[in-house]
């Protein structure tokens, strides 16, 4: 998800504490010291490694994530920091972990099938060989289109064809009668093969450097080029849902309604194993968790890439039967209840007690090794802090790194700190009044090419100067948000909450388009170039945010927005 954190130095002598004013001409010196070490000593695909090879996946309330949180804070320690420790907060469930897969088709070809396992599933009872079947639930007639929708836009949008209603409760109750004996002890394929169209105008993996400046430029909105250009900046979550569809008629289950008779339904007459279909193109897989993250209610359950699930049901169509082998071996941990959450920090010396923080969330999904979501943001930050220490940087705020569990899952480690620590803006505690921002990076190998931040005016200007020196290396500036809502990555957390969360925007890449939650997030994905420019545009900012006399402005309480209502997370 989002947000990248900054760190400086001064050099191999403890800088000497001073107003940051009386520290402005020191600041080009200290910019080519952070630039030297990020380019001549960086640790940043050292750090990846063992966070994504060594590791991944780190599922939040595995092992894996635990015994990655534990080398982070070694790590940051044999580099110097202080204080490093895990941190609990309770996940509420338990811990689940892959740890063996393989599913075949035996007949009539014999071929190994491309799957992941879903999280939070059974394994297989050994090896189990089954009869395929594909269920498909019946349809009702065709969706109204959304009355805010464009003209000639069906329900699903513009030339995405038109949506059907769900069936009544007597239609799906008769079509799952009718299949209960095919179901019993089958490999269940749930659904027909999703289409989906080779794409011809595939996005540009690079901002320009036009859009840079429509989105960051402080007159922006005063320029004819940038005229209906300045939308999201690149920070997932925040804004309001798109339009909906008509509501659906009373008499017709909507789609959740249906998914979870299915899913019962399944259970209950004993299916062998269930087999959903990834629906993204070149073999990409998604695979997130059951419903209710509770293994004793869920059959065995794989996510097929999607050009094996429609050659299986290719077939069946045709009347030949299809026969599957698999084998599933998955692990509970009851100690993934409590989940952690990785701290370690430099001290600050005058301003001690105001903290500046960066981070990202350590924890990932279990297709591949998490290494664009998120190994990277945190290799980012931990790089950032360790340039400044490294080169001598004494901070007058303490630069705390935090790398989050739970993101996955709804931003429950970050929501959960900051409620722990800082409280809100309409409940506060002690540790609110000395928070000076929160820099956070989660999008992938990308560039950071601007930042936003939770606050006034003033405060997006104070960023915006802090990030001219890395103008070169195509960051466009700041700009500020007023919106609570919390979504997308864990700096929203902090906004929630009424205090600087600072997110950063970056060159997407092959993040939306292969790399994000897929079995294609791995090391061999990262541009290493880019990563260590990130590093040295994080370190930049966050130098200036830990040495400059006051902290970040925030809202008034007539300026600030009410909170939303509360939510619940999950992918």
């Amino acid at each position: 998800m989002n947000v990248r954190t900054l760190a400086v130095a001064t050099g191999m002598v403890a800088l000497t504490v001073l107003p940051f004013a009386a520290q402005a001409p020191n600041t080009t010196d200290i910019n080519a010291r952070i630039r030297q070490e990020a380019m001549n000593n960086s640790q940043i695909m050292r750090t990846l490694h063992y966070l994504s090879d060594i590791y991944g996946p780190r599922l939040t309330g595995s092992p894996n994530h635990k015994a990655a949180a534990e080398w982070a804070v070694n790590q940051m320690t044999t580099w110097g920091f202080t204080n490093g420790h895990l941190e609990p907060w309770d996940f509420g469930r338990e811990g689940w972990l892959n740890e063996y897969l393989a599913v075949h088709v035996t007949a009539p070809f014999k071929d190994a099938m491309v799957v992941e396992a879903l999280g939070w599933t059974p394994s297989t009872p050994g090896k189990v060989n089954a009869k395929a079947f594909n269920l498909i639930v019946p349809e009702g007639p065709e969706a109204p289109p959304s009355p805010n929708a464009p003209a000639g836009a069906g329900a699903r949008g513009v030339g995405r064809g038109p949506a059907r209603l769900g069936p009544t409760q007597a239609e799906l109750t008769a079509y799952l009668e009718s299949v209960k004996s095919k179901v019993a002890g089958g490999a269940v394929l749930v659904g027909k093969p999703i289409f989906v169209p080779v794409n011809l105008s595939p996005a540009a993996g690079r901002l320009t450097d036009e859009q840079v400046k429509c989105r960051f430029d402080e007159y922006a909105a005063s320029l004819p080029e940038c005229a209906n250009a300045r939308g999201g900046f690149g920070q997932r979550g925040g804004g309001a849902p798109a339009g909906r569809g008509a509501a659906t008629p009373t008499d017709r289950l909507t789609t959740a309604q249906v998914a979870e008779q299915v899913d019962k339904f399944l259970f209950d007459s004993k299916a062998a194993l269930r087999i959903n279909d990834a629906g993204r193109p070149h073999g990409q897989i998604v695979a997130f968790n059951s419903r209710g993250y509770d293994t004793s209610k869920a059959v065995p359950t794989v996510v097929m890439r999607n050009e094996d699930y429609g050659r299986i049901a290719r077939t069946l169509a045709d009347g030949t039967p299809v026969e599957i082998q698999a084998e599933i071996v998955n692990k509970t941990y009851p100690e993934g209840r409590t989940s952690y959450n990785t701290i370690a920090e430099i001290a600050g010396s005058d301003k001690k007690d105001e903290v500046v923080m960066l981070g990202g969330h350590l924890d990932s999904w279990h297709s591949a090794t998490g290494a664009t979501d998120n190994a990277v943001g945190c290799a980012i930050m931990m790089e950032a802090a360790r340039i400044l220490k490294t080169i001598g940087v004494q901070p007058r705020r303490t630069i705390r790194v935090a790398l989050w569990s739970g993101e996955e899952e709804g931003l429950l480690g970050s929501l959960a700190y900051v409620k722990e620590h800082f409280g809100s803006a309409e409940n506060p505690k002690p540790e609110f009044a000395k928070f000076a921002g929160y820099l956070n990076i989660d999008t992938g190998t990308g560039k950071a090419r601007g930042a936003s931040v939770f606050g006034p005016p003033e405060a997006g200007k104070i960023l915006r100067d802090a990030l001219a020196p890395v103008k070169d290396l195509g960051v466009g500036g700041a700009t500020v948000t007023t919106s609570r809502n919390v979504g997308g990555t864990d700096s929203t957390s902090f906004n929630n909450a009424g205090l600087p969360g600072i997110g950063f925007a970056q060159d997407s890449i092959e993040y939306n388009s292969h790399t994000h939650h897929t079995n294609l997030d791995t090391y061999e994905r990262v541009i290493e170039d880019d990563v260590k420019d990130s590093a040295v545009v994080v370190a930049t900012l966050l130098y200036q945010l830990a040495m400059r006399d006051e902290m970040l402005p925030r809202l008034s309480p007539g300026d600030m927005p009410a909170p939303p209502p509360a939510r619940t997370g999950g992918n």
